[in-house]
């Protein structure tokens, strides 16, 4: 199966431009299941409600999706990527699933992180999509921080995570590293790079996006400054096996009784 990430430094607000740029560079491959950034048509740092309500768009009749769709379809491409999502009056910070043949899902990001609060609804629930050669599990970017998220999603019989991400605290990358390795599953985290000033407020993207094995080996990875375009091959049968040791069936030895509190609200004192 040929997998891949598109690292891209993206414009604030300038949608067209920030499409046609991943469209261009998605249209030098074929025949691969290809993750971009969060939110990588509109940008990050919103003022207000009224800006992002003004960039959202509906998943289906949007121009982000319809384009998308084209380049899909055209180059035989399964696409994972980050938008924001409006449906009704909410939004939503979704990542957005597109095949070659046209179909569209989306996953709502349930775990928002620092300002999005204040912007984004949270999703209610996880995601998994069965494309024809694997089951792929979708977060974005701040569910890395959940190891529930990873884990319930590789329970529902995902052997890819798939991370479209905007990482600018240090530790992301790494933590993809032990929850696959946690999971026996493959994880391809797209991250952004350069900084997005708005006014008072500014963030730099670590970029290093990466394609890691269920061993947590790094197969391939992007620095973090340059845009980056990395498509390899992998072998999606090796997150079947989920032993460490001819003994340990990471799945098999769970002991789920033992670790209800972890389905509580807030800490027992």
């Amino acid at each position: 199966m040929r997998v891949g990430f598109l690292q891209l430094r993206v414009k604030f607000g300038e949608v067209k431009a920030n499409v046609k740029k991943a469209i261009t560079l998605l249209g030098k491959v074929s025949d691969a299941t290809i993750v971009l950034p969060e939110l990588f048509n509109t940008g990050y740092l919103f003022k207000n409600q009224r800006e992002l309500n003004s960039l959202a768009e509906p998943l289906l009749r949007g121009y982000t999706v319809s384009e998308m769709k084209k380049v899909a379809k055209k180059c035989n491409l399964n696409l994972i990527f980050g938008m924001a999502e409006k449906k009704g009056r909410t939004v939503y910070n979704s990542a957005v699933f597109v095949s070659p043949k046209g179909k569209v899902e989306s996953y709502q990001k349930v775990h928002l992180f620092d300002r999005e609060k204040l912007f984004f609804t949270p999703g209610k629930s996880l995601k998994t999509i069965s494309t024809s050669e694997a089951k792929i599990g979708i977060m974005v970017c701040f569910d890395w921080i959940m190891p529930e998220v990873a884990r319930a999603l590789a329970l529902k019989g995902a052997g890819i995570l798939a991370h479209p991400s905007n990482l600018v605290l240090p530790w992301g990358q790494q933590a993809m590293k032990l929850r696959c390795i946690e999971n026996r599953v493959f994880g391809i985290t797209a991250n952004r790079i350069g900084m997005e000033r708005r006014g008072t407020l500014n963030l730099t993207f670590t970029g290093c996006s990466q394609i890691v094995s269920p061993a947590g080996e790094i197969l391939v990875s992007a620095g973090d400054r340059s845009e980056s375009l990395k498509v390899i091959e992998i072998d999606v049968t090796e997150a079947d096996d989920k032993h460490v040791t001819p003994a340990n069936d990471i799945f098999a030895d769970r002991f789920p009784r033992v670790y209800s509190q972890i389905t509580l609200k807030s800490r027992k004192k």
